[in-house]
């Protein structure tokens, strides 16, 4: 089915990369989003093999490589600064078949929207629902405006409107218990070795710090917190500094060499396994269909996964945009929910949701192989569609 126009609601990681996909394969293009500046949600994205081969599958891998951060090692240490564990990435990367890239979530969705082409993006255009008939369908939006097309992608985010209209239900983001915090530093030794990520935890607590390209650190700050709390961006850095008091000399450094009004300060939601992805001609793409908590890693990776799957049922049935929509979703519907709720118990675990559990977790960093964390890392990435 070529030569279709596709009407892709959300100019984040998953609309982009979607667009680019189907416009590679012989689609009309047009992407709409209601914000009046693309700023994403978030200061990094730790870009694990499985979305770097989408990358590469779509003729951007030199532009990952670009961005991205060089990370050969993965190092767990306790807030004493006890080491807990340390393990060589290479052999993942060989089990694999490609290098991780973490990179700038803005240097990310940059990149995605040039390879798009910006014509094909139109803003300040807040889609509010939609109605299908004749064999197509149009995104409606708030201004009176509408939008037709053959194909309309929902990649609208966890706030998705679209999602309604998918699910025929009203599925709402549900609050993991914790705050992140995070942004980017210019890496240096006092905070960790440029080509390593830390993990530091204690108390239910974390704060991290990954390389990125440029040669600087994402650093990203995690506390189980009730909901509705809020600190003004001039204040943050002495919220971090009180909540980690006493924490090691580089997790200090790391709260003086940040710059408090450019640390993002969210409240982390995931959803619950939606039973369907698709209705008609109407499909959900990353986190309209299966936000994640970050706990894995995977959120960016599985909405690029949806992209290439999406694309490719699109382009390999002639039987109708709904059944290859349909397939779309006996795709991705298991391994998405899958991860979504190994995600939601990981972040349970870090995070101290029963503080038994935390302590049990970190004793047991000191006793894992690095063969069964890089195994269970591979598991991950090879259950994707490039295995």
């Amino acid at each position: 089915m070529y030569n279709l126009k596709a009407i892709i609601i959300g100019a984040g990681i998953g609309g982009l990369t979607t667009g680019i996909a189907l416009k590679r394969a012989g689609y009309q293009i047009e992407v709409y989003d209601r914000v009046k500046e693309l700023r994403p949600v978030g200061a990094g994205i730790s870009l694990w093999s499985n979305g770097v081969k989408v990358m590469n599958w779509l003729g951007l891998g030199d532009e990952i490589q670009k961005i991205g951060g060089e990370m050969n090692r993965m190092t767990y240490l306790s807030k004493e600064n006890e080491l807990l564990n340390d393990i060589d990435l290479l052999p993942l990367i060989d089990q694999v078949g490609q290098r991780p890239y973490p990179v700038s979530r803005s240097e990310l969705q940059s990149m995605l929207l040039e390879q798009l082409g910006k014509e094909h993006v139109t803003l300040e255009t807040k889609c509010i629902g939609a109605k299908e008939e004749n064999n197509q369908v149009t995104a409606i939006f708030e201004d009176g405006s509408t939008a037709t097309g053959d194909i309309l992608i929902a990649a609208d985010g966890v706030r998705s409107v679209l999602r309604n209209y998918v699910t025929q239900q009203k599925p709402e983001p549900r609050y993991a218990d914790y705050v992140n915090w995070n942004g980017l530093v210019d890496a240096s030794p006092e905070l960790a070795d440029k080509h390593r990520w830390v993990i530091y935890v204690g108390d239910g607590k974390r704060a991290s710090m990954m390389p990125v390209g440029g040669d600087r650190f994402y650093y990203f700050f995690g506390v189980p917190m009730s909901k509705g709390t809020v600190v003004e961006p001039q204040d943050r850095r002495d919220e971090l500094a009180k909540l980690f008091q006493g924490w090691p000399e580089p997790v200090q450094n790391l709260i003086q060499k940040l710059n408090p009004l450019e640390t993002n300060r969210l409240e982390i939601h995931d959803l619950d396994p939606l039973e369907k992805l698709a209705r008609g001609r109407v499909v959900l793409v990353g986190d309209a269909g299966h936000a994640t908590t970050p706990t894995l890693g995977q959120g960016g990776c599985q909405a690029m996964e949806d992209a290439e799957i999406l694309c490719r049922y699109l382009v390999t049935t002639n039987i109708s945009v709904e059944d290859a929509l349909q397939r779309y979703e006996s795709a991705r519907k298991e391994r998405t929910a899958r991860l979504v709720l190994k995600a939601r118990q990981r972040a349970d675990t870090i995070y101290g949701k029963e503080m038994e559990l935390t302590q049990q977790w970190y004793e047991s960093l000191k006793e894992e192989e690095e063969e069964d964390v890089t195994n269970a890392i591979a598991k991950i990435i090879l259950g994707g569609p490039f295995n």
